[in-house]
């Protein structure tokens, strides 16, 4: 799955848009590497996203196509 794509379904970003732009800009990393928007995302890969002076990080435990509120949550796991 594409990472623009599945920070929109796991909702860690609201619109894929926006996702699409914050990895253009060099804000999104796959396993410490810049990710553009095309990049493949698979389970267990750790996403670290940039907002400002926050940083998260992630573990990627699921790939849906379509994810209801409830199973969002479930397609990742914080870790800092």
């Amino acid at each position: 799955m594409r990472v623009d794509k599945f920070l929109k379904n796991s909702r860690l970003i609201k619109r894929r848009t926006i996702a699409k732009e914050a990895c253009e800009q060099g804000r999104i990393k796959i396993n410490d590497k810049i990710a553009k928007p095309g990049t493949e995302v698979s389970v267990g890969d750790i996403l670290t996203l940039e907002f400002g002076t926050r940083v998260i990080k992630v573990e990627v435990l699921d790939l849906k196509e379509h994810a209801t509120k409830d199973d969002a949550k479930e397609m990742y796991k914080a870790i800092e």
